[in-house]
């Protein structure tokens, strides 16, 4: 399938549907207010985003990895993830 490039500019409510996208790149792209549903983002990589107010739920998690993230706020399973890192550094110095 050849590439589809789309120059920058304002394009709002994209509708993609049963489409594979693997190998994408986006970049500099605003997608706030955007819904996601029923996605494949195994090996996705995020570097430098902005996920204040993201919500993710059923979603398989396994192996994933947060590096260098600030997590204030975020909640897993409604526990505050300070908490969880309080009890963790506690526990294991």
């Amino acid at each position: 399938m050849a590439p589809i490039d789309i120059p920058k500019g304002t394009r709002t409510r994209l509708t993609v549907e049963g489409a594979d996208l693997s190998g994408s790149t986006f970049e500099d792209v605003n997608m706030s207010g955007c819904t996601a549903h029923d996605i494949n983002l195994s090996g996705l990589r995020i570097d430098y985003a902005n996920l204040a107010g993201l919500q993710v739920n059923n979603a398989n998690m396994a192996g994933a990895n947060f590096t260098d993230c600030r997590v204030d706020g975020m909640r897993i399973n409604g526990i505050a993830i300070e908490d969880l890192l309080a009890a963790y550094n506690t526990r294991n110095g």
